[in-house]
């Protein structure tokens, strides 16, 4: 079963793989619905998939606007260059973008969520039209998967995981374009679904009522966050093709640590291994919304929505990067200040090489001391011992 992870940009693309996806799922700054994320250009795709194919993953395009006509005078050739750049897969929810792959390419088509695929007929439809995997629709409960794995076993399932959720039928929405002229469906989004809202009568104007008995008023859209890991097992019993994994506006801690605990926790799964509690705990420790495991088991409100407020759990700050680590010298490209006293951790791909260190001192680049660390720059910290590639720095707040 593939883990497949979430990659904004060519730096999370790369710390995602590392941190153990098997493949991930990107996009340029055309055709997709993340318009605000950092996306890749030509250029860095070429060079992703060069990544991607040395290291023996995946990588897939998303292309899945609902276009409208003037998005069709270009997209041909767009897709024809993606085919050119050796992408594994595209993803689309369109048939009308779906026709100009066919029409134009031999890529293989996933079939986005926003497809809203919700029974295994669907799924075979789309089948029997040239598509290699359909992504379910999050609406879906766990039989009704394992109902449609077993009347359409010839097709891919692709099921999401983990990562925020949107409150409109697998996220198309228009409140976006209503309340600020920027279409979700278009990638523009606005999440007008996580403001407060009031309750306001048509003959008094500017007198708001909560909408519950609540002095804070309500966020009545407001989704708490996907978190499946303790199903893993049963989902990786029910052979689907792919878990995914929401998150291309998130930060490259959360991309890289929400990666490695599916990888780990998978491979203990597969090994008949006992799994740390410690491991699942570690979803804890990166900025989330309240969890849920949403329409699992059945769809429950009381569960699902979160009416206090729209607001991120953070109980760690991301510092930075490890850069380089020799000499017992631990050299750090500063995102967010520590200073000196400072308890500080080191996160690695796999979870046993967690390290957590107290600060006692701190060089800068020209190896003077100092005693705290500022932002855009690189640091130095003492560390004894070798440590393995590609640590991420935090602090607990």
């Amino acid at each position: 079963m593939e883990i497949l992870a979430p990659a904004g940009n060519l730096e999370k693309l790369k710390y995602a793989i590392r941190y153990g996806a098997d493949a991930v799922y990107t996009a340029t700054s055309r055709y997709g619905l993340r318009a605000k994320a950092g996306n890749l250009t030509l250029d860095e795709l070429k060079e992703a998939t060069e990544f991607c194919h040395s290291n023996n993953k995946k990588i897939y395009v998303t292309v899945n606007i609902f276009a409208h006509n003037r998005h069709l005078v270009d997209l041909p050739e767009y897709v024809q260059e993606l085919e050119k750049i050796g992408i594994d897969a595209v993803i689309v929810s369109d048939p009308g973008v779906f026709q100009v792959v066919n029409e134009n390419t031999n890529l293989a088509i996933h079939i986005s969520t926003q497809a809203n695929i919700v029974s295994w007929k669907s799924a075979e439809f789309w089948h029997k039209l040239g598509a290699e995997r359909v992504i379910l629709a999050r609406e879906l409960t766990f039989a009704e998967i394992l109902e449609m794995a077993e009347k359409a076993p010839q097709v891919e399932l692709e099921m999401f995981v983990h990562g925020a959720m949107c409150i409109a039928y697998s996220g198309r929405c228009l409140l976006s374009a209503f309340f600020n002229n920027r279409s979700a469906n278009l990638g523009e989004c606005t999440q007008p679904c996580r403001w407060k809202y009031f309750l306001m009568e048509e003959t008094r104007p500017n007198e708001f009522f909560p909408i519950t008995e609540d002095e804070f008023g309500t966020y009545i859209m407001n989704s708490k966050d996907l978190n499946l890991i303790n199903r893993l097992s049963e989902i990786y019993q029910a052979g689907l093709a792919s878990i995914k994994i929401e998150g291309r506006m998130k930060s490259l801690h959360y991309v890289s640590n929400v990666t490695r605990v599916y990888r780990n926790v998978l491979n203990l799964i597969q090994d008949g291994k006992k799994i740390p509690e410690r491991f699942l705990q570690e979803l804890n420790n990166v900025s989330h919304r309240v969890y849920t495991e949403a329409f699992y088991a059945g769809f429950n409100d009381d569960d699902t929505q979160f009416y206090e407020n729209s607001a991120y759990i953070r109980d760690y700050k991301y510092i930075g990067k490890v850069l380089q680590a020799e000499n017992n010298l631990v050299k750090i490209q500063i995102l967010n200040k520590f200073e000196l006293g400072d308890e500080i951790e080191i996160i690695f791909p796999d979870l046993n090489d967690d390290i957590v260190i107290k600060v006692n001192s701190i060089y800068s680049e020209d190896m003077q001391k100092i005693t705290f660390t500022k932002p855009n720059t690189n640091a130095f910290i003492e560390l004894q011992g070798e440590i393995p590639e590609y640590g991420l720095v935090r602090k607990r707040i």
